[in-house]
């Protein structure tokens, strides 16, 4: 049947004149041949190839995705982590400062506790060379009274008091006298 066609066709192309619109069956099974050839060279090499690159690319691609949501939960671990580090500094820094404080807050009190041990010490020593001023001049003072004293009874009883023992009563005598505040008359 396929012949009688291609005969009936060439018997009326023979006797009209060939349009131009309509191709010649020869060119049409050349033309159906050539796309069937290509069709399956197409499809037995070059589509393997772009799925292949497909299939590689969606890899890839999702390869990484996971390995960027694997950075990014491991830089959020290391935030975290580093969030945690700063806290506890802070509390460190914060610590040490309260440390530093009662540190101060203590030398404060012990230096203030020593300056008034130091100053009652410099005060007793004061009150101690006073003292030793005191007696040394209360010392000075009795043998200058005790030399004036006996001069003076010497003269006001006619006699000599250059004994040691009589000088030394009477001075005493003349001293007791003073300091009871009521002057004795012998």
């Amino acid at each position: 049947m396929i012949n009688q066609l291609f005969l009936a066709a060439a018997e009326a192309a023979e006797d009209e004149e060939p349009n131009p619109l309509v191709p010649h069956l020869a060119e049409i099974i050349l033309g159906a041949v050539v796309v069937l050839i290509l069709w399956f060279l197409i499809s037995k090499f070059v589509v393997p190839n772009f799925e292949r690159a497909y299939a590689e690319r969606t890899q890839a691609i999702e390869g990484g995705i996971a390995a960027a949501e694997t950075k990014q939960a491991e830089a959020d671990a290391k935030l975290a982590e580093l969030e945690q580090q700063l806290s506890e500094a802070r509390h460190e820094a914060a610590r040490i400062r309260e440390e530093a404080r009662e540190q101060g807050a203590s030398i404060v009190a012990e230096m203030r506790q020593q300056a008034q041990a130091e100053s009652s010490r410099i005060v007793e020593a004061g009150k101690a060379q006073i003292e030793a001023e005191r007696q040394q001049a209360v010392t000075s003072l009795r043998a200058e009274v005790g030399t004036l004293a006996t001069t003076l009874a010497g003269r006001i009883v006619g006699e000599s008091l250059d004994d040691e023992a009589r000088q030394s009563r009477v001075v005493d005598r003349f001293l007791a006298d003073l300091e009871t505040g009521a002057p004795g008359v012998n």
